[in-house]
């Protein structure tokens, strides 16, 4: 048996979060802060991967992470499993980090948790996301 046999191979996480720092936000122009619709709250994904795509966020909390049971799909390696936790209720929409490595950033400043508004620009990874309010 050759020593290379031998040799105890290193524990290593399955599809670790990578680190990663966000840019600027880019101007967005006139990109609409509302969706048309009878809901309250909602992201839309404004660049980046699933670009156009909007996640309507019901009463009581969402989770966004690239963990395979979240409600909010983020496929992307910058993007923890349980990323954030997002919570609809009578005082409105507002955002809690779960741990991520590379944190949530709401209108270009990292925030463990926060009320959000409509027109809010998050970072999720690499997602840039526009909170926008439903009517209707």
């Amino acid at each position: 048996m050759s020593s290379d046999e031998t040799r105890e191979q290193p524990s290593i996480e399955h599809d670790p979060t990578l680190a990663w720092e966000p840019a600027a936000a880019p101007d967005s122009g006139d990109s609409p802060s509302k969706v048309s619709g009878a809901f309250a709250w909602a992201l839309t994904v404004e660049n980046g991967p699933q670009h156009g795509l909007t996640y309507v966020l019901g009463p009581g909390n969402t989770i966004a992470g690239r963990g395979g049971d979240c409600a909010i799909f983020l496929a992307d390696v910058t993007v923890s499993r349980e990323h954030v936790r997002f919570s609809v209720d009578a005082n409105g929409l507002s955002m809690t980090d779960l741990g991520s490595t590379n944190g949530v950033y709401v209108n270009g400043e990292r925030k463990d948790a926060g009320a959000l508004t409509e027109g809010d620009d998050l970072m999720i990874g690499k997602f840039h996301l526009r909170v926008s309010r439903g009517h209707g």
